[in-house]
């Protein structure tokens, strides 16, 4: 496993960036030969989009600096467990290893839920290291979640 504290930690002001504008506080940060070449956090209201999420706005913006529909040589680092929706996309684009840090029981997809990486249809499966900053990231989103309350 070939993993930085410094990566998880971007996706985490990503985060927090997503939870100031309102949106569910997810960040997501992807590398490349050791160079970020895409950030994003959740933009679902505020795009008024419901695909807006970090993992898919992160690979669609690496697609396009990288100019290639498929990131092979790319890690993923992502502050919650990806949805199915997610799942489906890192899968498609085919990215080399996934590393998330919070479990989300109720609509996560990879160790959770459907776990699209098992499912006989997933043409790809990236490496998969949860749990990374899991402490940090959950408290986020209670903290979140309590205030909207």
């Amino acid at each position: 496993m070939i993993f930085s504290n410094e990566y998880m930690n971007m996706a985490l002001k990503e985060a927090l960036l997503a939870g100031e504008r309102g949106e569910v506080p997810v960040g997501a940060v992807i590398i490349h030969e050791g160079a970020v070449v895409a950030r994003a956090s959740n933009r679902v209201i505020t795009d008024r989009d419901p695909s807006a999420h970090a993992e898919l706005l992160a690979i669609r913006a690496a697609c396009g600096r990288l100019d290639s529909e498929r990131l092979p040589d790319c890690d993923l680092y992502v502050t919650l467990e990806p949805c199915p929706m997610c799942a489906h996309a890192i899968s498609l684009a085919r990215i080399r290893r996934l590393y998330f840090a919070a479990p989300d029981e109720k609509s996560g997809g990879v160790e959770n839920g459907p776990r699209i990486f098992h499912a006989s249809s997933c043409h790809h499966r990236p490496e998969i290291y949860g749990g990374i900053g899991a402490q940090a990231a959950s408290q986020m989103l209670k903290d979140f979640f309590q205030a909207r309350r």
